[in-house]
């Protein structure tokens, strides 16, 4: 009899039955997977690990032996600020498709930044023909704001093509052709000395609210911003009032504090802001389900859990 698997999704529907009907052929031969609505109370009982997107912190409580649960995205902040600390452990998505996925929208944005694609937008409502002057990728300076797998990622990506890179990181990191820097200091260096900004850190307790009036005045005048992290690392106010009166020129927005954006929120009709819908880096759902059902069939076999995050550090 093959073991059981959990799966538990607070996810839209469209979300939720594709994966309800890619999990179990990833699976196939490995675990059965069932919808928690469709499980009875002994199989919640024995179930020992759980596939999670999005789940409701009630539907995990129900399951009294759960060991660890492999979520479906990368970003955790959810489980670690709804689940108890000694509640089971919690194994992040690290899905290598992901890093280039980020890397690829980071690139492209950047770009549309650095060719002054803003700009000739406006001209282009207001039918102004005005030529600017054009600056060489290895003459302007992009500063990426975290160095996990998706910022290191990105960070790479840019300096293959042309850009002076320069990261920041909360520890010390090295990466071949990039001018890392870290802590407080770091951070106030890559601020002052970056044309483009990209947030790409995880949203901690230590990040929350980390770009804030001080740090967006740190910025060089001119510059645009980046947000592909999270909402809440940005304090949107600030960054409002960094555009309406300097020093930054544009921001790129893809995350935001309340998904999706209220039709009311501002950001939509600022005429410096760029609005997407959350889709710098989706998940792959082909490459993710070969992942997770690697890391579970070990599991059974060996018994071995893949690394799971640090509940104080939030990743």
């Amino acid at each position: 009899m093959k073991p059981l698997v959990a799966f538990i999704s607070q996810s839209i529907f469209g979300d939720r039955q594709a994966w309800e009907e890619l999990l179990p052929e990833a699976l196939s031969g490995i675990a059965e997977i069932k919808p928690f609505a469709d499980m009875t109370d002994e199989e919640r009982h024995a179930a020992t690990l759980a596939i999670v997107a999005n789940p409701d912190p009630a539907e995990v409580a129900a399951l009294p032996n759960l060991v660890w649960m492999q979520s479906l995205w990368a970003g955790v902040e959810r489980l670690t600020a709804e689940l108890p600390e000694d509640g089971p452990l919690i194994v992040r998505l690290t899905d290598p498709q992901m890093a280039e996925t980020m890397s690829e929208a980071v690139l492209a944005w950047t770009l549309y930044l650095h060719r002054d694609m803003p700009r000739y937008m406006a001209q282009q409502r207001l039918k102004i023909w005005h030529e600017h002057e054009y600056l060489a990728a290895a003459d302007r300076t992009v500063g990426i704001l975290g160095l996990g797998n998706l910022g290191s990622a990105a960070a790479q990506r840019l300096h293959a093509n042309g850009f002076n890179v320069l990261g920041w990181s909360r520890s010390e990191k090295t990466l071949e052709g990039i001018s890392c820097h870290h802590g407080p200091e770091g951070l106030l260096t890559v601020l002052t000395r970056s044309d483009i900004v990209v947030l790409l850190m995880p949203l901690t307790d230590e990040t929350r609210g980390m770009i804030g009036a001080a740090e967006l005045q740190a910025c060089k005048q001119g510059a645009c911003l980046i947000n592909f992290a999270r909402g809440p690392i940005l304090d949107t106010r600030a960054l409002i009032a960094a555009l309406d009166h300097g020093p930054l020129a544009h921001a790129v927005l893809d995350v935001f504090e309340t998904e999706p954006l209220p039709a009311s929120d501002p950001l939509w009709q600022h005429e410096k802001v760029t609005v997407l819908p959350h889709v710098s880096a989706p998940t792959t759902r082909s490459t993710a389900s070969r992942i997770v059902a690697g890391n579970i069939e070990r599991y059974f076999r060996t018994g071995e859990i893949p690394p799971s995050v640090d509940r104080k550090r939030g990743y």
